[in-house]
């Protein structure tokens, strides 16, 4: 299997904290700082040690080679000496070297001054590297074998020595790299100790700065899960006084939330208010027109039954009955709506849902003798608290709706589980599916989809949207989800107290003709 890293593609890194962020800014700058102030330092003072180092070579020559003052350059010769003699101890400072060489290159004599006052030759290997260096060029460093040496070559007077004789004298650089390693071991020192210093305290600081973002945010998130999407609305959290102070940038940013916040409220109230006053007109609009529906139905059906009219006449009137009966479901539908939002309901007890899942089920096998029914039922009966007959009307919608919008010979399954507190009734049927734009409106007041489907009936888009009422009623849920050859309706109702786990018996054919007592599976 390849792994993203293997495919080239860059692992999503998790976003810093906007405070770790500004910490981490904060160090890197004054790391930066530190070094360079540190950098700085280490060369100004290794500059200024090593001058010194440099102007002390010209006396210490002078006292090896007998001058009474310090010399420029080679092209000093004509000042009187006083004498050569490299291994003159007296005024050397201990570790300081001598070496003379002559025109051929060899050395001829060399000193190196030891604590006690006394002086030791130097090894070959010393003289073979200063050999190299040349009186013409500025002083230079050498590691030799008694240390580091800072060396300078000084052309001799023709009177002591030889024409072409050299003088390298060099003095010892352990005080000056002494004194750099202690400026740089404080300076490191005091860097890190204020870093820290700084760290804790910035942390402290940019807390309690971004407190306040920290409670716009808690503020923010607590509306955003908050249902507003149906219902009376009222948000109560606003973002406290302290953070919302006009002056800041947070305090501005708060100010602003806490009228973002009063608007969306104004605006749920509004849509809350619109929304009842519709459900009250069609409440109202349902109860007026029970009555004269009820007189049209019951005209029609008179006189289709005492009059003797002609074929086409009673055709009129039987269509007129039909539509009549249709419009009476429609209005029965918004009252069983309006009394749900009003909270009318029936009396909450204990029902038998094993039982009830049985007759609704048989009930539409009857309707629908053409359709292939089988139920999953527990061993042991199940019990729920709701009100029986809203139970039983979700039952009846979801049967229906399963046969309804299927063709004929589709298989479905009606099977009760028991999961933890709660029962689960799903209703399975291996149709054509439903069309997935629709499924995300597919429990809202009049929404259709019979093009989802295969039938074509004429539905008024009220029977889910009762379902999910009467389901919420009975503090239940509903869920769909479907597929092409699945759709599958899941309930889930609160058990009464305790019930058993069952055991589930494998689907099993309903009979063609179930009896009237107990429903044959």
């Amino acid at each position: 299997m390849t792994t993203p890293r293997a495919a080239g593609v860059r692992p999503h890194r998790r976003p810093l904290h906007l405070r770790t962020t500004l910490i981490l800014a904060t160090l890197a700058l004054l790391t930066t700082i530190c070094v360079a102030i540190g950098v700085f330092s280490h060369v100004a003072m290794s500059n200024y040690l090593t001058g010194q180092l440099d102007e002390a070579l010209a006396p210490a020559a002078d006292r090896a080679g007998g001058g009474d003052g310090p010399r420029d350059g080679p092209d000093d010769g004509d000042r009187p000496f006083r004498g050569l003699d490299p291994g003159n101890a007296a005024g050397q400072r201990p570790g300081t070297l001598n070496a003379v060489y002559g025109s051929d290159g060899q050395a001829q004599t060399s000193a190196l001054v030891q604590d006690d006052g006394t002086t030791d030759p130097l090894t070959a290997a010393d003289l073979d590297l200063l050999a190299g260096v040349d009186p013409d060029d500025r002083p230079q460093e050498l590691t030799l074998s008694s240390g580091h040496y800072r060396v300078d070559a000084a052309a001799l007077p023709r009177e002591l020595t030889s024409e072409g004789s050299v003088l390298v004298t060099g003095l010892p650089t352990a005080e000056r790299d002494s004194t750099l390693l202690s400026l740089d071991l404080t300076i490191t020192g005091l860097s890190l100790a204020g870093l820290i210093l700084t760290g804790l305290t910035g942390t402290v600081i940019i807390r309690r700065s971004l407190r306040p973002l920290e409670e716009l945010s808690a503020v923010a998130t607590s509306v955003s899960r908050l249902p507003l999407s149906s219902g009376e609305v009222t948000i109560t959290v606003r973002v406290p006084p302290a953070a919302a102070q006009p002056g800041t940038e947070v305090g501005t940013v708060g100010l602003a939330l806490n009228e973002m916040i009063d608007h969306v409220t104004s605006a749920l109230r509004a849509r809350q208010s619109s929304e009842m006053k519709v459900r009250q007109f069609v409440a109202d609009a349902s109860h007026e027109l029970r009555t004269p529906l009820t007189s049209i139905r019951g005209y029609t059906e008179l006189i289709l039954m005492s009059e003797n009219i002609s074929p086409s006449g009673r055709s009129a009137l039987e269509r007129v009955d039909s539509e009549s009966k249709r419009m009476s479901s429609l209005v029965e539908d918004l009252l069983l709506l309006a009394r749900l939002d009003e909270g009318q309901r029936g009396e909450v007890s204990d029902v038998d849902l094993t039982e009830l899942v049985i007759e609704t089920t048989s009930d539409a096998q009857v309707t629908a003798p053409g359709y292939s029914w089988s139920l999953e039922l527990p061993d042991e009966p199940v019990e729920v608290r709701g009100v029986e007959a809203e139970i039983r009307q979700v039952l009846i919608n979801l049967l229906s709706n399963a046969h309804k919008h299927t063709p004929p010979g589709t298989a479905i399954a009606t099977a009760v589980i028991l999961n933890g507190p709660h029962a689960h009734i799903t209703i399975t049927d291996s149709g054509p599916g439903i069309d997935p734009a629709f499924l995300d409106t597919i429990f809202t007041r009049f929404s259709r989809g019979d093009t989802a489907r295969t039938a074509n009936t004429g539905s008024t888009g009220l029977g889910l949207a009762i379902v999910q009422a009467l389901i919420k009623a009975n503090d239940g849920t509903i869920s769909v989800t479907s597929k092409p050859d699945s759709t599958q309706f899941r309930v889930q109702l609160p058990l009464v107290a305790t019930t058993s786990q069952p055991h589930h018996t494998p689907g099993q054919e309903l009979t063609k003709d179930p009896s009237p007592g107990g429903h044959e599976l």
